[in-house]
């Protein structure tokens, strides 16, 4: 299967873009290309031979690396080049760095090791090779081992398995193993710059700059320059290691619909000292209360976020994308669908992905990958999931669309939760932390800290219950699928959480979901931010936006866009919600006319309405009286108990609108709890568990409806006023 730019990729210098745009220097030398390669077993040493080429940074399994074959526990990787060094960079330190590797990895140059073995498949890491040069041509070998779910270690959604399409229902995918982000040489001076750590401060307008380094430079005197459009805003002095309060006056916010850039320069004190080129966004992030309800704010206000789930998956070259306009592509549909944020899905890309976000305005969650789902790590494993992750903040800290850190996924290598959300917390506090996606989901816990709560909910999209103190979210929901004949991984072999018969069928239900949210999770019931899923199909996976192989998307992107606009339009004007009388007697009348004198009531255990009225008997009037509780799934939302039948509630099973007792499940309290909406004379009753259903009357019986769906009591004539209920004064005391 190729994508649109697989015949793109040079065979000789694919990825040639510096790779490191917030570190930038004007020196340096990509080592992308063809490399001589080697597999033997996992305790051989260097093999005498390498009997193959490689194309590195695509991983051996893929078809750009030229290998496409299955590497498991039993393999180690051998890579070997050789280089000259520039005679420009004469008398300099000489950087190899590396984007990303999979997963232990051993560097020798001309025979001799360069510091310790890597450990980590996600962060970037650099040896200062100069005391191994030679003067001329140079020699490096590089060892991979990558024991994939057999070990301990991160691996986010890879598994070992065939390398070619094969049928399958699986949500794991093919494993990516060895050398997968570019690898580059890079000269600097003894004492130089490794990382700038920029936090914006809105309160003051300021740049907080800690200018991080190496070769002694630690105390070493430092300016940070911030210049915006070609002009010098704001620059300051200090030292190596401690942190810079630089002025930006007059500040541009980054947003989504305005992604501004400011250029920062640093350069270290003194004749020849080291100088690095970066940029950053002035923004800020944080929950506070918007009515009464917990939320996430973009720079002091609210505004709804709605992404997708980005897994980062490619066929041509499983975790490279083929070139950088590939990498900016998904992104940039995001933006085309209306989309104002995305999930990068236990997977963190190259540092070229976090700069095409900044640039084209997506808010990013970050999961940390997680380690295998079927397994309880050990001590071990959880050092260096934590080494790797504090890594992997440090690399990220200064994007400024990165706004939120997902620690763990529905429970997969799940342990101290709460633990490592303060953690993280504590490490960068500039951003929000989400200790478990998927709490409801699949064994997950809670650690009941961080900033936000976060359900799953397929199709969904279902409502989060609100909190006191932290935002409810939507960490995943959708899933809706649609094979497309010619553009399938494997033939046949598609599967969705929801099968879709037309093109059709997909955008008015995807459309269907976004417009519940606007007209009712989100002001009714607090949800602040959801995540469909996903973006692209990926491998036997049917359920994205666009086909695995991006040549075609899947839903009339104008319409999507329009929805997801007017989604995040409505946050930005959000009202005060509803309320409703907790703890008093109510009666819910019709506001349908010419049937505006009947109420809703219960008979024999099933929702009526009837004509009530002063003549009207004892027990009608009693059964035509219920008791406000607070949601018994939301607390932003209502319950209705019977009055004469205390403990039973108005609830929806099997669309059909009865009186219930709740018998303490998750299912049964949101069934019967209902989030209202203003409508014209009256509340709109809509369930808690299926946004964009209401509670309505037809031919006096109760149900849950759906204007247009598929069902009699969905029929779209009169729905809005079938669907509109009269708060009055109880009949019955």
């Amino acid at each position: 299967m190729t994508t649109p730019w697989t015949n793109q990729v040079p065979v000789d210098h694919p990825l040639p873009e510096y790779p490191r745009p917030q570190l930038t220097r004007p020196d340096w030398a990509d080592l992308n290309g063809i490399w001589d390669f080697a597999v033997t077993s996992r305790d051989a040493g260097q093999p005498s031979t390498f009997g193959e080429q490689i194309r590195v940074p695509f991983v051996p399994e893929s078809a750009l690396s030229g290998v496409q074959r299955k590497i498991t526990q039993n393999d180690k990787l051998w890579y070997k080049r050789t280089f000259t060094v520039p005679s420009g960079w004469s008398g300099r330190h000489i950087q190899l760095n590396f984007g990303a590797s999979d997963w232990e990895t051993t560097v020798w140059v001309n025979g001799r090791q360069a510091g310790a073995a890597h450990r980590g498949g996600y962060d970037a890491f650099s040896y200062d090779i100069t005391p191994l040069l030679n003067g001329g041509t140079n020699t490096i070998v590089i060892s991979v081992y990558d024991p994939t779910e057999t070990g301990g270690q991160a691996i986010g959604k890879q598994r070992i398995q065939d390398v070619t399409p094969h049928p399958g229902k699986s949500i794991v995918y093919t494993a990516s193993s060895g050398i997968w982000q570019t690898v580059w040489l890079e000269p600097t001076a003894t004492a130089h710059i490794t990382r700038l750590d920029m936090v914006p401060r809105l309160e003051d307008n300021t740049l907080r700059v800690t200018v991080r380094g190496a070769g002694g430079a630690d105390g070493t005197g430092v300016k940070v320059t911030v210049a915006g459009g070609g002009t010098t805003v704001g620059s300051a002095t200090g030292t190596v290691g401690a942190e810079i309060s630089v002025p930006v006056p007059g500040t541009h916010l980054w947003t989504p619909e305005d992604p501004f850039l400011y250029d920062v320069k640093a350069e270290l004190t003194g004749t020849g000292a080291d100088k690095v080129g970066s940029y950053t966004g002035m923004r800020s992030i944080a929950v506070k209360d918007v009515g009464g309800v917990r939320r996430p704010v973009l720079n002091g206000r609210f505004v709804f976020q709605t992404g997708t789930l980005d897994q980062g998956y490619w066929p041509d070259g499983i975790y490279t994308a083929p070139t950088d306009e590939a990498l900016k592509y998904d992104l940039q549909k995001h933006k085309d669908l209306g989309f104002n944020m995305v999930r990068k899905h236990i997977k963190v890309e190259p540092q070229r992905w976090f700069y095409w976000a900044d640039r084209l305005g997506l808010l990013v969650w970050q999961d940390m990958p997680s380690m295998d789902s079927g397994k309880t790590p050990d001590t071990a494993a959880r050092t260096q999931w934590e080494s790797e992750y504090r890594a992997i903040i440090d690399q990220h800290r200064s994007s400024p669309s990165l706004i939120q850190w997902v620690d763990q996924n529905e429970g997969w290598g799940q342990y101290d939760q709460a633990r490592i959300a303060d953690m993280v917390k504590a490490y960068d506090p500039s951003r929000l932390v989400d200790n478990m996606s998927g709490v409801n989901c699949c064994a997950a816990k809670d650690g009941g800290n961080g900033d936000v709560i976060d359900n799953h909910n397929y199709v969904g999209p279902g409502n989060t219950p609100t909190e006191p103190v932290r935002a409810s979210v939507l960490g995943e929901y959708g899933g809706l699928g649609y094979r497309v004949p010619g553009h399938e991984w494997y033939p046949g072999g598609g599967f969705s959480y929801e099968d879709q018969p037309t093109m059709t069928a997909l955008n008015n239900r995807l459309v269907g979901l976004l417009d519940g949210m606007r007209e009712n999770t989100m002001p009714a019931g607090g949800l602040s931010a959801s995540v469909y899923t996903q973006i692209t199909d990926v491998e036997n996976e049917a359920n994205g936006l666009m086909s695995y192989d991006r040549q075609v998307v899947k839903v009339d992107q104008a319409r999507v866009r329009t929805a997801n606009q007017a989604l995040i339009a409505a946050s930005r004007s959000l009202g005060a919600t509803v309320k409703l009388p907790v703890g008093q007697n109510v009666s819910l009348r019709v506001t349908t006319p010419g049937y505006t004198d009947r109420y809703i009531r219960h008979y024999d255990g099933l929702g009526f309405t009837e004509v009530v009225n002063a003549a009207s008997g004892d027990l009608l009037k009693q059964d035509a009286t219920w008791t406000v509780r607070q949601g018994l799934a939301n607390k932003l939302c209502y319950s209705f108990e019977s009055r004469n039948y205390p403990g039973e509630y108005l609830r929806h099973r099997e669309f059909r609108v009865r009186r219930e007792a709740s018998d303490g499940s998750t299912l049964s309290k949101e069934d019967a709890t209902w989030c209202p909406v203003q409508g014209s004379g009256g509340v709109r009753m809509s369930a808690a568990g299926f946004p964009g259903q209401y509670l309505r009357h037809i031919n006096a019986e109760l149900w849950l409806a759906q204007s247009g769906s598929t069902h009699s009591w969905d029929n779209p004539a009169g729905f809005t006023e079938d669907t509109t209920w009269a708060i009055e004064p109880p009949w019955a005391p």
